[in-house]
């Protein structure tokens, strides 16, 4: 498989280091070109590779027409996306134009509702996206979209839980938390893009109920949730996140879930610091001016805050990712919790980026390689092209690949009336 890489910044740089570690004989990826707006960005993380498989250009992602021709003169099979989600709509067109399959980790983004926005849904997340369904249908073509951690990994979750953990299911909420710390640091720090943490973090998050989505306000209904693997307890709250979207989306694969959401802990100091961004506008993308300039509040914000990928470098702890998962399997209830849990050492050691970018990174490798062993795609009901989530596909083979990437999951039998019976006929067994 050739693969073209569209942005290398911290995620592009997790997916090449992964992909270099997972396939070191090139058994299934033959080359992969990384490139970036900023050119010298993209050919000095190459050198550092050292393997000729991957090669640097300069690109830029909003010139469809450029992108299209970069991807023709590869010969590549895949255009990935690793850019902010803005930058979606021009690389689509680049993936139809040059009539090749598309990845993203990030689906093309929401408006408000004009008049009522923390109720109604304007445009949603995806809407735009799943609008080309039929356009990379007749180039047959698949456009995978969010495939990264969160969308990504959560979303084959998932789908694996409906096919092997429940007979019913109700609720499906994603929730994310870590213990990061960066010792002695003062103030807050982005450990993700920073125009996309403004955006997720200050618009109307989205909650799928009863067969519709509607809206509410960002780190509304907060509540307490307990993470595995010595992260324990956090206090979790509603943003806006493409989960949500494509659980609604493909409902009819996972047994009828009549209600999904997504939510994240930030902690007070990150919360505080959203709202006074709103109350300022300082979260706006309009332009204003300033002095003899033109420029976007929130750009002004990303061009000063720290690098994610270099002050990430300094958290200490582990994050966690993954999908709760409520319904009924033998007549009972059931809670679930599928995971992955990652630490940032260890990530910095093994990809060389900070855990977020790291753990974003897997699902996109594993994705590649089912792609170009013909294992995407292969299983009954599989759809075979157009504009897809995760939860379209069998996961089997995924869950199954996510150790040999290093990047291993786990699940977390909650309390619930299953869990009360196997727990009471474990102690027989344990006698027999």
């Amino acid at each position: 498989m050739k693969v073209l890489v569209v942005g290398t910044g911290g995620v592009g740089q997790a997916i090449a280091s992964i992909a270099k570690r997972r396939d070191p004989d090139g058994a299934w990826l033959e080359k992969m070109v990384m490139s970036d707006y900023d050119g010298k960005r993209a050919a000095d993380f190459v050198a550092g590779l050292g393997d000729p498989r991957f090669v640097a250009e300069q690109i830029d992602a909003a010139d469809a027409d450029a992108v299209a021709a970069l991807a023709a003169s590869h010969g590549v099979d895949i255009i990935c996306n690793l850019c902010a989600p803005n930058f979606n709509p021009p690389l689509l067109q680049a993936a139809l134009k040059a009539k090749t399959h598309y990845l993203d980790t990030a689906m093309t983004l929401s408006e408000w509702h004009p008049t009522d926005p923390f109720n109604k849904c304007g445009k949603k997340l995806g809407d735009d996206e799943y609008a080309l369904d039929g356009e990379f249908r007749k180039i047959g073509k698949y456009a995978l979209a969010g495939f990264g951690v969160e969308p990504g990994m959560s979303d084959f979750f998932a789908r694996y839980a409906a096919d092997h953990l429940f007979d019913e299911v109700d609720y499906i909420g994603i929730r994310d938390g870590s213990n990061l710390d960066i010792p002695g640091a003062e103030g807050i720090s982005f450990g993700f893009s920073v125009w996309t943490t403004i955006e997720e973090c200050n618009n109307p998050a989205v909650v799928f109920e009863d067969g519709e989505c509607h809206t509410v306000k960002p780190f509304s209904e907060l509540e307490t949730f307990w993470l595995p693997e010595g992260i324990g307890e956090v206090e979790v709250g509603h943003v806006e996140h493409e989960e949500v979207l494509q659980i609604a989306h493909n409902k009819d694969r996972l047994k009828g879930v009549k209600r999904a959401d997504f939510k994240y802990a930030l902690g007070d100091d990150f919360m505080a610091f959203m709202a006074a961004l709103r109350s300022t506008n300082m979260d706006k993308t309009e332009k204003i001016k300033v002095g003899d300039v033109e420029v976007a509040p929130r750009d002004v914000i990303a061009a000063a805050a720290p690098d994610p990928n270099e002050i990430g470098k300094k958290y200490v702890g582990k994050t966690a990712a993954g999908t709760y998962v409520v319904g009924r399997k033998d007549g009972l209830e059931r809670r679930v919790y599928l995971y992955q849990v990652a630490d940032n050492e260890e990530c910095l050691e093994t990809v060389g980026v900070q855990v977020v970018t790291a753990q974003t990174g897997f699902t996109p490798v594993i994705t590649l390689e089912l792609l170009a062993t013909g294992s995407l795609g292969s299983k009954p009901g599989d759809p075979e092209a157009g504009v897809n989530n995760p939860e379209a596909f069998n996961a089997d083979d995924y869950v199954a690949l996510m150790p040999a990437v290093g990047f291993p999951g786990g699940l977390v039998e909650m309390e619930s009336e299953y869990k009360t019976v196997k727990d009471r006929q474990a102690l027989l067994d344990a006698a027999k």
